[in-house]
């Protein structure tokens, strides 16, 4: 147990009934004196004056930061350190040097030799903080490093063998997933998980958790029928012979679709066993035609498909959808279908983050998730107060029954603020929205810059001119989160500071405080306001714009978000449910493996269990699809889920050791480089989303007092 940990019982008392933070008060309070103690020892004398204890580490923290940055850490940032090295999330609002705070937490926790991760939210990230940090850490005592894409395997060992690691949470995984594939332990780059900070933590622990890391290869080339069911589903029209449910994600042909699909194939009855991979092969074209849009789910750059990450607008570097889909989504925009390859290995994020044996976090945007970091990873939220207090001002939404009589409305409003010499960030929800309103903005003689995923590499210099005089910026939710868009100077915070435009409203609202939070750091003045419509995809996927009305100022539809939600956290709830079980074989199939290699195992007792697992992923994979068909039928398919796998699972351990008996014959290792994340369904079992639709329809009513 930690210090912080030990005295927290012994001060409850006074802070009961008060802000959490209030537990950490002694303890600031102690380490800014011995920070002024501390403050006569020399630089080579720091890290030993600083002793073994964490507040006398904390403290030392702070003078080395005011030495080698010039900062010296303000005490709400020393209360948010103090949160964290108790096993917590600080949350931190926009602005309130999240970065600094992090070195305190990591330099009162780490120790030599032991290895300490932060994960944070991208490469660029990585190599600054640790380049940044740097300084801080040489002072006391400890090695720093850091992990990017390209990195060759001696690197990626190097930045592993230094006390603290900077790195995103991706290449740590992908870092685990190699590593579980050795075939010499030489090969190994990674030592055992230690700690980990988690920066940005909502988005790492809740929006991406559940997105897997994926570890392939072989030489599985896409299906020949991909091109052909492209372009039958390009025959087909919407209504007669398909329907697609956008709110559920659902697509699915009618019988008069199903018989001009089975003409134009030529190959008799698509449901006739022999016709299986055909007709999966039209889902998925089916599905990539009606249900994934350019510019708002993806976008093509140099001849690829290129994700876009909904939470961030940003594109997903290295995502992709399942196989099939994938490559139906190339077919249909006239591509080089790339090669898929074979699941070797996976793991979610929340297993990741598991495997650590302590964890804290700090983020923007936490509190409103409070319940489910509780519940998934035994972390509690406290929120920090900022140095200096809020001023911004956040103005009630204006709702409009049409999209584009909403669009003219944020037209007037960059006209109405820019022409006061404010500086305005609008924040929408797609690429295709970006630019539409760039187009009306550029019609409208307003001078400004656009920021989304396809003009990504321009993203610095369009945030470091955002909060200039008279600056007009147009942007995906790129500059939702983790942006500091520094005020152009006294003269631009006298005309009111940033005025941050949203133009739609998140299934989370913590997306939408992300944005908002653009704007009032640090005690600047600013203000924000939402435009809604009731043809925003919010409503109209959860089928409630028929419940609202325009005139409301928001407020329903920010019921609509906590509905959707407390849906999701039970939809999470559920998948992990399904999750853990595979989770855990993983983890007894790897340890096996690892305990094997270590021991010299030859390449051919591994390569049978890479094989094998890998088998055994592709089965689980069917049982998780059939599972659908119990789920119509109104039966829970869990209780079928587990006897099918355990059957598998034995069977496959029964083989791995027949393999280790006799290895003749064992296919030779497959190229095993390529890696990417998978962008998953959330309904595996076909009627969650749907479920959720009625759900939303059904409470959005009793609250609203009405019926039916």
């Amino acid at each position: 147990m930690s210090i912080f940990s030990k005295c927290a019982g012994y001060i409850r008392g006074k802070a009961a009934g008060g802000p959490a933070w209030k537990k950490y008060e002694p303890w600031l309070a102690e380490i800014n004196r011995r920070r002024a103690e501390l403050e006569r020892t020399p630089d080579n004398g720091l890290a030993a004056a600083a002793g073994e204890d964490q507040p006398g580490r904390m403290a030392a923290a702070a003078v080395a930061c005011e030495r080698a940055l010039g900062q010296r850490p303000f005490d709400v940032q020393i209360l948010g350190a103090l949160a964290m090295a108790d096993g917590h999330i600080a949350e931190m609002q926009t602005g309130e040097g999240k970065t600094l705070t992090a070195t305190l937490t990591v330099s009162a926790r780490a120790r030599s030799g032991a290895g300490f991760h932060v994960l944070t939210a991208n490469d660029y990230l990585a190599r600054r903080d640790a380049a940044w940090m740097a300084g801080v850490y040489r002072l006391l005592g400890l090695s720093v490093g850091h992990l990017e894409q390209g990195m060759t395997p001696e690197e990626r060992r190097r930045a592993y063998a230094c006390d603290i690691t900077y790195a995103t949470a991706n290449e740590v995984g992908f870092d685990y997933l190699r590593d579980g594939l050795a075939l010499r332990k030489e090969d190994l780059v990674q030592r055992p998980f230690e700690a980990a900070l988690v920066d940005e933590a909502d988005s790492i622990l809740i929006d991406e958790a559940r997105i897997p890391l994926v570890i392939a290869g072989g030489e599985a080339a896409p299906h020949d029928l991909a091109a052909l069911m492209a372009r039958i589903a390009r025959m087909l029209q919407p209504g007669r012979d398909y329907g697609a449910d956008e709110r559920a994600r659902n697509v699915h042909l009618t019988d008069a679709g199903l018989a001009r699909a089975e003409a134009a194939a030529c190959c008799g009855n698509l449901y006739d066993s022999a016709n299986a991979a055909a007709l999966a092969a039209l889902e998925s074209a089916l599905h990539a035609q009606a249900l994934l849009r350019r510019d708002v789910d993806y976008v093509i750059k140099n001849d690829r498909i290129e994700l876009v990450d909904e939470f961030k607008g940003r594109i997903a570097e290295n995502r992709r959808w399942p196989a099939g889909l994938q490559t139906a989504l190339e077919a249909k925009e006239g591509l080089k279908l790339e090669r898929q390859g074979r699941i070797l290995g996976s793991i979610t994020l929340h297993n990741l983050i598991s495997l650590y044996p302590w964890v804290c976090g700090m983020t923007g945007t936490a509190a409103t998730q409070a319940k489910e970091f509780s519940d998934f990873y035994g972390l509690d939220v406290i929120p920090i107060p900022t140095n200096r207090p809020v001023i911004r001002t956040d103005h009630p939404d204006v709702v409009f029954p049409m999209q584009a009589d909403k669009e003219r409305a944020v037209l007037g409003e960059i006209v109405k603020v820019h022409s006061s010499g404010r500086p305005v960030l609008v924040g929408t929800a797609s690429v295709a929205e970006s630019e539409r309103l760039s187009q009306m903005a550029k019609a409208a003689g307003i001078p400004h810059e656009v920021l989304n995923a396809r003009n990504d590499e321009r993203e610095a210099r369009v945030i470091a001119q955002a909060g200039a005089r008279g600056a007009v910026t147009i942007s995906t939710n790129m500059a939702g989160r983790g942006t500091d868009i520094p005020l152009g100077g006294p003269e631009v915070a006298s005309l009111g500071g940033l005025h941050v435009i949203g133009t739609n409203r998140y299934e989370s609202r913590r997306i939408d405080h992300q944005l908002r939070g653009r704007a009032g750091r640090q005690g600047d003045p600013g203000s924000s306001r939402f435009f809604v419509s009731l043809q925003d995809d919010l409503p109209v996927r959860y089928g409630v714009a028929d419940l609202l009305t325009p005139h409301a100022e928001g407020e329903a539809i920010e019921t609509v978000q906590r509905i959707v939600e407390e849906e999701n956290l039970e939809i999470r709830q559920t998948l992990r449910k399904y999750e853990f079980p595979i989770e855990q074989q993983r983890r007894k199939v790897h340890a096996m493996r690892r305990e094997r290699l270590l021991a010299g195992a030859s390449e051919a007792e591994l390569n049978a269990i890479d094989e094998r697992w890998a088998d055994y992923l592709a089965a689980v994979a069917e049982v998780r699809e059939g599972g659908a068909w119990i789920a119509l039928g109104g039966k829970d398919p869990f209780p079928r889920f587990l006897e099918e796998i355990a059957v598998l699972f034995e069977e496959l351990m029964e083989h791995i050791e027949d393999d280790a008996a006799e290895t003749a014959g064992v296919p030779e290792a497959v190229d095993r480089g390529a890696t990417w994340t998978y962008l998953i369904n959330d309904q595996p079992f076909g009627t969650m989303s749907e479920r959720v639709v009625a759900s939303v329809r059904r409470r959005l009513n009793e609250l609203m007092g009405r019926t039916g």
